[in-house]
């Protein structure tokens, strides 16, 4: 049996184990007509007057590998504490947001969809397979013994061993059909426009030899659509075409949308952003459009590292190592080294390099997407909050061992609880809090990504922008006179001007600066990067000195875990022109905002938990938090 097949016929446990479990008595969706009022109650802004926060990519105990971890919350705790609500996390510790998200995409994969739930939900004397049933006593007896159980699974799948029970496929269909439908019923019972919005969506495990190709396959529609598609399996699935076409026939069938976003691109080896196509052969402008099309974002950076850019890739650039500690050492599982020729493939910025490469020799530009966080937690907990961090999955929950434990996913050992990252979060520019709203901003790119921070990040491109732009109705004049982030300038032979403003999270730390990083391709069409300052706190004391900016300070105090707000700035703002302009140039611009110092999970872990860190964990236990705006491209005028 191939991989494909593995965990999909886990699906059939569902199937097998009769109708009791809790998720069938669940009431129906709401009435769709109900959902369309509530929707059109809420009156869109004429431009989008402030980011919503939340998080596109959570597990729940529908996830089969989050269960195996222990996740003992399904999606209705998630949605709950994701608007506010406290709940009380696997581990039995009370969890709450101190900010509510404004939208959450529960994110389970597609692959054994709630299946693992359903044999531990089971009752014993039902199960007649004698297999199944010493599975549902491993799940019973211990996480340890839990995560066995799903190896024990996994394996037999592979070995074509697995109960007669679990291989008819129209069981695993209507397994998964059960489970799908009854949590796209939650969604719209949850879902308040205007206020909190849940999206429906699920992950594409796509991952050939351990190596990293998962997307997030996020929907703009309610259970009235949704219901008629199921999620599209992944691991050991083909080509990343399949899934476009998955997505391609939904929208045909249903007349909805659907996108997708790539995440961990840092853990793949180099295969994320390839110069070829799917065949191997050179990328052609086909498939280079039809990717772009499917895949508007990219997940910068999130609790399994930072995808931005690495040292390596970008020798001049101080703040390129920010997330890779751990994560560059191979593939997810560890079951394949990373080398340094592979980096290019694996990280953002060296992506939108690659797309104006590909887009001078083809006309198209397969890479010319947006940038968002999220967390990735297999908690049911979507917090980015470095105080209040629920870690990746339960075994990493608040305890006094997590963050020095050794991360052994694969067959060496190499990672750390202390490599993990709190973050992140998607901000969005939408003009309401509503599905159609989030979705249309996330396809025409106007999100930016943090680390976990909620500063208020606009960036705005165009040629008419004055010195004296933010007086007056400068977001009017940004959006009638340019374009906002994600958009694109035709050159005009004229250096681009950008409106830049940055306000700090008004519960978080100062701003230390905010960089414009630039790539181009030059008159050779070789590709290049440039890092400028072009705004920062106390520019009278802190002047440039060969063109770097001096470090802002750092007031963290290592004993206690805090700091304070006595360096930085609150806000920053620039109209900056690009004093390296060529006309003709192909090139994008984004903003890095980055935040003073402040503590590190881990940090907060030492002083709650009373231990001492190891002194590489200990060099790592401040950072400074960033957002990555969405780029703005300068290209020549389309015909």
């Amino acid at each position: 049996m191939g991989r494909k097949g593995i965990i999909v016929s886990v699906a059939a446990i569902a199937a097998v184990l009769g109708a009791g479990a809790w998720w069938l008595s669940q009431p129906k969706s709401i009435n769709p007509a109900e959902v369309a009022d509530a929707e059109r109650a809420v009156t869109p802004s004429e431009f989008p007057d402030r980011p919503l926060f939340g998080d596109t990519h959570l597990h729940t105990d529908n996830s089969i590998d989050a269960f195996g971890f222990g996740v003992r919350l399904g999606p209705e705790d998630a949605l709950k504490f994701a608007r506010g609500d406290e709940v009380t996390s696997t581990t039995g510790i009370k969890a709450k947001l101190a900010r509510p998200l404004d939208f959450l995409v529960i994110a389970d994969h597609s692959d054994g969809l709630g299946a693992t739930r359903r044999l531990f939900d089971a009752p014993r004397l039902l199960i007649r397979d004698a297999t199944l049933r010493r599975w549902h006593d491993m799940m019973h007896e211990s996480p340890h013994q839990s995560q066995r159980a799903i190896a024990e699974l996994i394996t037999a799948a592979a070995n074509n061993t697995l109960p007669e029970a679990l291989r008819d496929p129209e069981r695993q269909k209507e397994a998964t059909k059960t489970i799908w439908t009854a949590g796209l019923a939650m969604l719209d019972r949850y879902y308040k426009p205007g206020v909190f919005t849940p999206i429906a969506g699920f992950e594409y495990t796509l991952m050939p030899n351990g190596n990293n190709l998962h997307r997030v396959v996020m929907f703009r529609d309610g259970f009235d659509r949704t219901s008629k598609v199921l999620p599209f399996p992944g691991i050991g699935a083909g080509p990343v075409d399949g899934l476009w076409d998955y997505m391609d026939a939904y929208e045909k069938t249903t007349g909805g949308k659907v996108l997708a976003i790539p995440h961990n691109s840092n853990l793949s080896n180099g295969l994320m952003f390839e110069l070829t196509g799917s065949d191997g052969g050179p990328m052609t402008a086909a498939y280079a459009r039809r990717r772009a099309a499917h895949e508007p974002l990219v997940e910068a950076t999130q609790i399994k590292g930072d995808s931005e850019t690495h040292p390596y890739l970008s020798p001049n650039d101080e703040f390129a190592g920010f997330g890779v500690k751990g994560w560059e050492l191979g593939n997810l599982p560890l079951t394949a080294k990373t080398t340094p020729d592979m980096f290019a493939g694996n990280y953002l910025r060296e992506a939108l390099k690659r797309g104006l490469s590909i887009e001078q020799r083809t006309g198209a530009n397969p890479y010319k997407f947006g940038m968002i966080g999220s967390t990735d937690s297999h908690t049911a907990l979507a917090t980015g909050d470095e105080n209040n961090f629920f870690g990746k999955h339960t075994g990493n929950e608040p305890n006094k061992v997590r963050a020095l434990a050794p991360q052994n996913l694969g067959t060496r050992v190499g990672r750390f609880g202390w490599n993990y990252l709190a973050g992140g979060y998607a901000a969005v520019w939408a003009r309401a809090n509503t599905r159609a709203e989030i979705f249309d901003a996330m396809m025409r790119r106007e999100t930016y990504s943090t680390t976990g921070p909620r500063m208020v990040v606009r960036f705005f491109g165009g040629y008419d922008f004055a010195e004296n732009a933010f007086e007056g109705d400068w977001i009017r004049n940004g959006y009638t006179k340019g374009v906002p982030m994600g958009g694109e300038l035709a050159d005009n032979g004229k250096a681009p001007h950008f409106l830049i403003s940055a306000l700090m999270d008004p519960d978080g730390a100062r701003l230390d600066r905010v960089q414009v990083i630039k790539g181009w391709t030059d008159a050779s069409g070789k590709t290049q990067e440039k890092i400028y300052d072009v705004v920062w706190s106390d520019m009278d004391k802190r002047r440039a000195v060969n063109g770097k900016v001096p470090a802002v300070g750092d007031t963290v105090n290592r004993a206690d875990a805090t700091y304070t707000n006595t360096i930085g700035a609150p806000e920053l703002r620039k109209v900056w022109t690009d004093p390296d302009y060529r006309p003709g140039q192909r090139a994008f611009y984004y903003l890095r905002v980055l935040e003073i110092p402040t503590p590190r999970w881990p940090l907060f872990d030492a002083v709650r938990f009373g231990f001492e860190l190891t002194a590489d964990a200990m060099a790592d236990a401040v950072a400074q938090e960033r957002a990555y705006t969405s780029p703005i491209w300068v290209g020549p005028a389309k015909r």
